[in-house]
């Protein structure tokens, strides 16, 4: 996209219909109309970003580099005030479409703090199961003396 076209967040806000849709992300305004149908979490979800920025929902979902990769493909400008890096425009410039059955999934973000819940439901029960044999030993042992 070698001249970039500038939208203030009122002109993108008139476009949010399932026949013009278009949303902000990372200060790139997209019209992602024709992805509506194709889009793996159902066309609802990018209905409800219509005509917003949403840069937050974006990033919070942990989208894989293909779903990255095709904000370029429905670049259709900038928004006014925000300046993007077309640091790999030239390597992404025309994407590969992603097959289907590569883009059927989803990714979940696997934090530290998943981690350690999964640590803490194992542990937790262990540790009070261990703690009532340990108790039933003990007592049994205590009784025949």
């Amino acid at each position: 996209m070698a001249e970039k076209r500038v939208f203030s967040l009122s002109q993108v806000a008139q476009h949010k219909s399932r026949k013009d849709c278009w949303f902000v992300i990372k200060g790139r305004v997209l019209n992602v109309t024709s992805f509506l149908e194709e889009h793996p979490g159902g066309e609802e979800v990018l209905l409800e970003s219509a005509g917003k920025d949403a840069s937050k929902a974006f990033e919070d979902i942990g989208h894989s580099k293909a779903a990255q990769t095709l904000l370029l493909k429905y670049q259709v400008g900038v928004l006014e005030g925000h300046t993007v890096q077309d640091q790999d425009a030239d390597k992404y410039a025309a994407p590969k479409e992603a097959k289907k059955e590569g883009m059927s999934a989803f990714v979940v973000k696997d934090t530290p703090l998943q981690k350690y819940a999964a640590l803490i439901e194992f542990a937790v029960p262990l540790l009070v199961a261990s703690s009532y044999f340990a108790y039933r030993y003990i007592t049994a042992v205590a009784s025949h003396v």
